[in-house]
């Protein structure tokens, strides 16, 4: 009856990403926009009262939004496939030394509340240990809850390079005819880090060629 009433009324299925952040959810966040799904996430990260409100607020967005991704919604897979029923979920991996060496460069010492709520810790640094834990557990659990549900759950590499070839056959959506998009990588940051460093630079420069053709002018003129 599900199927029947989403094909009518010409909803999408909601799609729940539940990878941990700095899994590729923003490559994700943006392939399913690309793909014609209303996106959101992450949600609430900043709000100091987010173990008490998550469900409020996420139980919300899903009437807003078609698709889902990074906090808080990996930790309300349960919850989110008993109150919607027929829904698909993704879960964005990556090695575990990968994720925790870019978990620290990104955040470092900076706290939210909703690392606090979901590591008990806000922040990796130092943490190290906590934060691996957790992520290693939270893949694990969700697997062995959908092990027997394909149809219901993908597991999708995006840091390995997968990408339409595994997520379009999962959602029954087409191929489109644009490359996959893969978003917020360290090699883009590198890149805009380079760029910055350059125009800085060449500013820098700039301005000691002014000062020395002005230093230069006052000699000249005996000033």
């Amino acid at each position: 009856m599900h199927f029947i009433a989403h094909e009518i009324t010409g909803m999408k299925t909601k799609i729940f990403g539940i990878g941990f952040h700095k899994t590729g959810t923003t490559s994700l966040a943006n392939a399913l926009s690309c793909l014609g799904y209303r996106v959101t996430g992450p949600n609430g990260v900043d709000n100091p009262n987010i173990a008490e409100e998550v469900h409020e607020m996420a139980f919300d967005l899903v009437s807003k939004f078609d698709a889902f991704q990074d906090n808080p919604w990996p930790i309300l897979y349960k919850e989110l496939d008993h109150k919607f029923p027929g829904s698909k979920f993704i879960l964005t991996v990556r090695p575990p030394d990968d994720w925790l060496r870019s978990m620290v460069n990104h955040f470092n010492e900076e706290e939210t509340p909703m690392r606090e709520w979901i590591y008990g810790v806000g922040h990796p640094k130092g943490n190290e240990d906590v934060y691996i834990a957790r992520y290693e557990r939270h893949n694990r659990e969700v697997r062995e809850y959908f092990k027997d549900r394909g149809k219901d759950l993908l597991v999708l590499n995006i840091t390995a390079g997968e990408g339409w070839g595994k997520l379009c056959p999962f959602l029954g959506e087409r191929i489109p005819a644009v490359r996959f998009p893969c978003a917020n990588t360290a090699l883009e940051r590198e890149k805009l880090h380079k760029r910055e460093s350059s125009y800085l630079w060449r500013a820098y420069l700039k301005f000691k060629r002014q000062v020395k053709r002005l230093t230069t002018g006052r000699q000249v003129l005996g000033m």
